[in-house]
């Protein structure tokens, strides 16, 4: 069944990935994301490409009425925005970890709010909230990000709940290590905020590991986030956890089974 599908943060990576394939497999698709000069290619597929920053209360009003005005519904809506800041919690600035959570967490909401009275009425719907292994555990220098993704983990969670009486899934996706520019963002935010502190030792170990780790191959293709989305879009009774991607699982598992101080050792051998 042909669907009606809103994708955040499309621009690139594994949304940018997964909005040609969902468009391929014949799928409405609405690609949104700030940077719309970057989504001529999902136009010139089938898709849609409108310019939203998920700050914006104005714009996802814009998005959402021009959905429903063009198509009646919205099947799914893929909340996959979203970015990594990294770096000592004393050295990032709190306007900064602020602007984290508004893109993370309050952007994620802020859409779900405006698109779920549809699906409410409809008595269906797909909501994907794109999380992370990182939701699950933790790294040093990443206390933002990962606190986020820790709150879209609890999000979903009670978001799930409140919907299922009205036919609508909520479903996490977590990826592992994928290659995008999650990796450079990451290295970039280290330099920026902790590399001329007392964190400077942890700051440079880090940021080397993450790149030799890409460099070397050690992230999943996106390929693999966006077969996922197609399973989840086409089925008729999605998961509710998604974990997938290099080192996703096996992170997961160690951080549930081997307690705190174990894990913490483990982590801590890579920096």
């Amino acid at each position: 069944m042909k669907k009606v599908i809103l994708i955040t943060g499309a621009s690139s990576g594994m949304g940018k990935v997964a909005a040609k394939q969902l468009i391929q497999k014949g799928h409405t698709v609405y690609a949104v994301a700030r940077r719309v000069e970057q989504m001529k290619d999902l136009e010139e597929m089938g898709g849609t490409a409108i310019k939203m920053d998920v700050t914006v209360e104005s714009d996802i009003d814009h998005v959402v009425q021009t959905i429903i005005e063009r198509e009646g519904r919205i099947d799914v809506l893929w909340n996959n925005a979203g970015y990594g800041l990294y770096g000592a919690v004393e050295d990032v600035p709190l306007e900064a970890a602020r602007q984290q959570y508004e893109v993370n967490v309050f952007g994620l909401a802020a859409i779900t709010q405006k698109v779920t009275p549809h699906m409410r009425k409809a008595q269906s719907g797909t909501i994907v909230n794109t999380s992370s292994m990182g939701g699950k555990m933790y790294t040093p220098m990443g206390a933002w990000y990962h606190s986020t993704k820790h709150a879209v983990e609890g999000f979903s969670d009670c978001l799930r709940l409140e919907l299922k009486p009205f036919g609508i899934y909520v479903v996490v996706l977590e990826p592992g290590v994928i290659e995008t520019e999650f990796g450079d963002v990451m290295s970039s935010h280290l330099e920026k905020y902790s590399a001329d502190s007392a964190y400077s030792d942890m700051s440079r170990k880090l940021a080397a590991a993450s790149k030799e780790m890409y460099a070397n191959g050690g992230g999943s293709k996106p390929v693999v986030i966006s077969d996922t989305v197609l399973k989840i879009v086409e089925s008729k009774k999605p998961k509710t956890r998604y974990r997938v991607g290099k080192w996703a699982k096996p992170m997961v598992w160690m951080r549930i089974y081997l307690g705190d101080r174990l894990f913490d050792k483990i982590v801590m051998s890579q920096v």
